[in-house]
């Protein structure tokens, strides 16, 4: 009596487990697919402008990092910001005060620097796409940031990202910044949810 309920039983396994592994490579080849488009493997070139503040000590000569991407995961990760500088501008008129590279992050100045990063996806809104961004500190000196913005070229429409205010000291030797992609309105404000970097 036991062999008859086996052989059944066996056949129910096997027929279950071939679906199973069916549907698990379908769904994994269906994934693969949309993480692997053109637009995430093209490289798009943007400039980062960044305030530093007035305060007495504010500038710093350490390395700083920056990374900022949107909601869809695709990310731009600039190691070294300090080697991309590109000029400094006035901060109260737009006129660029030289062309000559100098040392960047130095108090009351406004810097800019050109990158190139993956393209984050500009074609759902007339906006910009960017929604979070953050900073590292790497060296053993202080730095104050007062805000960063920045702007995507080669569109036809220029997409200038929000101004990210920081306007405190960052902590060192770690990812700090604002994250406004998910957002919740709660009954004590809006909660952000923060990413966290390995």
């Amino acid at each position: 009596m036991e062999m008859k309920i086996r052989g059944p039983l066996i056949i129910i396994n096997v027929i279950l487990f071939n679906y199973c592994l069916g549907v698990f490579l379908f769904a994994s080849l269906g994934t693969a697919e949309k993480v692997i488009t053109p637009q995430n493997k093209k490289n798009c070139t943007y400039t980062v402008t960044v305030e530093t503040t007035c305060t007495k000590g504010a500038e710093t000569r350490s390395p700083i990092s920056i990374r900022f991407g949107d909601k869809n995961g695709n990310e731009v990760l600039i190691k070294h910001l300090n080697n991309k500088h590109v000029r400094k501008v006035d901060p109260l008129y737009p006129d660029v005060l030289d062309d000559v590279p100098r040392t960047p992050f130095q108090a009351c100045m406004v810097d800019q620097f050109r990158v190139q990063g993956q393209c984050l996806d500009y074609s759902s809104s007339s906006s910009s796409p960017i929604c979070y961004l953050y900073l590292k500190l790497s060296g053993n000196d202080d730095w104050r940031p007062g805000f960063v913005q920045v702007r995507a070229l080669g569109y036809v429409n220029t997409h200038d990202s929000h101004f990210f205010y920081f306007r405190r000291y960052l902590p060192r030797k770690v990812w700090h910044g604002l994250d406004l992609c998910d957002n919740d309105v709660t009954p004590f404000g809006i909660k952000h949810t923060r990413k966290i970097f390995v």
